[in-house]
């Protein structure tokens, strides 16, 4: 029996075991619907606590509840480890670890490189290895394969080697692992069918694309679309301030279209793992080929100078009322980077926050889903309660994510001042007086 024929038998009848190294937002998700597909699955994270919750049965993903993981647990088809070693007895590998940018924004695939490093050891023939990690196009041929094939194993013929883009989108109601099409490109196309019969247990759909470049890139379009797009709400939503109109009314105007146009939302800048920094990616792939990819530059110029904007807006609401900045006090309800979620990362709130901050303002924060987070300087910033009281005191409230949590009407009728970034209050009225984006 052949090395492909001999991998296909273990998934087809299911006694394959799956490892997914990195147990985050992406990782632990993917990790239960594979279990729940009755496959076995070893979770691998260098951080112990999440281990040590996983292999307690507990849930540290608001997406994923603990009663689920509590009973694959305790079925034995999901435990987890720090120990790569476990990689000998395994049929499958995905990366799912973070691919951040440097401060100079330039791919940063040190997570990727040190999980392939940690993992080549541990390779045996009849094994598939899915990088899940969004990256720059080639990454998979030409930093994947030669390390994978430096062990002395040829990829296509005895390890299968697939790039298998990530969608996963925190809090998201409709959407989430199972029936998010999912895209694969394969180094050859045994590597994409193996590929193809694995993630078909745990998704409806899989998409197989020609090769990993292309299913890297398809990837990259999917958020850079996203990013200029929101880049160019951003600066309509500018252009109507100068204007004096409202940008919503105008976006729900336009949304009238039946065709040809698809709304995009302004906001205080981009956050989250992927919008903010999968351009980057793409950018940094074209300089390495001399060119310049000018939707990319435009749109993180204007996307990088909300937080200024919305800082601005504060400060001359605040001279409105006949107050400076310095020395005011600013309350910024909701400070993850989306709704309803209770991620920080690349969040726009803490540029606001410093900025406010180093222009002598007294900042505090409540965000009903995070307790503190972690500001520039590296001191801990926590956040404060939330009543009336805190509303009343603060000269301005500043909405930067707008949590389902919170009654909107309560704010603005508590609230003295209000700049709202995410049209949360629409047409609501109270003693408040509300400024827009």
């Amino acid at each position: 029996m052949s090395i492909k024929q001999t991998l296909l038998n273990q998934l087809h009848t299911k006694q394959a075991q799956v490892a997914i190294i990195g147990l985050g937002y992406v990782g632990l998700p993917m990790a239960v619907e594979f279990a729940l597909s009755g496959l076995r699955v070893v979770g691998i994270d260098l951080d112990t606590r999440k281990v040590d919750h996983l292999n307690r049965g507990e849930s540290y993903i608001a997406d994923v509840r603990t009663d689920v993981v509590r009973q694959l647990v305790q079925d034995g088809r999901l435990r987890a480890t720090a120990d790569y070693s476990i990689i000998t007895d395994v049929d499958a590998v995905i990366i799912c670890v973070p691919t951040p940018l440097t401060q100079t924004k330039d791919p940063d695939l040190s997570y990727v490189l040190s999980a392939m490093e940690s993992l080549v050891p541990y390779l045996h023939p009849a094994m598939l290895v899915s990088l899940e990690s969004t990256t720059y196009p080639g990454t998979t041929t030409e930093i994947l394969r030669p390390r994978i094939e430096s062990s002395g194993l040829v990829v296509g013929e005895d390890v299968f080697l697939v790039f298998s883009a990530e969608r996963i989108d925190p809090a998201n109601q409709k959407y989430g692992f199972r029936n998010t099409p999912k895209v694969i490109g394969g180094i050859t196309p045994a590597c994409g069918e193996i590929a193809y019969v694995l993630f078909s247990m745990a998704v409806e759909q899989v998409v197989i694309v020609s090769s990993p470049t292309v299913a890297e890139m398809s990837k990259l379009l999917e958020n850079t679309f996203r990013a200029v797009n929101i880049g160019l709400v951003n600066e309509m939503a500018v252009m109507c301030d100068k204007l004096g109109i409202d940008v919503w009314e105008v976006i729900r105007a336009a949304s009238t279209k039946p065709f040809g146009f698809m709304p995009f939302y302004p906001g205080p800048g981009l956050g989250g793992h992927c919008i903010p920094l999968d351009p980057h990616y793409l950018a940094w792939k074209m300089r390495q080929l001399h060119y310049n990819s000018k939707f990319i530059q435009t749109a993180d110029d204007i996307n990088s100078a909300m937080p200024a904007y919305v800082v601005n807006k504060v400060m001359h609401a605040l001279n409105d009322d006949r107050k400076s900045l310095n020395g005011s006090r600013v309350l910024i309800l909701g400070v993850a980077y989306k709704r309803d979620i209770d991620d920080v990362r690349e969040s726009p709130a803490l540029e606001v926050y410093h900025l406010l901050q180093t222009k002598g303002a007294q900042v505090t924060f409540h965000d009903p889903h995070i307790a503190h987070f972690r500001a520039d300087d590296g001191h801990v910033v926590e956040g404060v309660a939330y009543s009336d009281q805190a509303l009343a005191d603060a000269d301005c409230v500043v909405i930067i994510t707008d949590h389902s949590a919170y009654d909107w009407a309560h704010v603005v009728t508590h609230s003295r001042l209000v700049v709202d970034t995410r049209n949360a209050l629409g047409k609501l009225t109270g003693k408040a007086r509300v400024i827009g984006l």
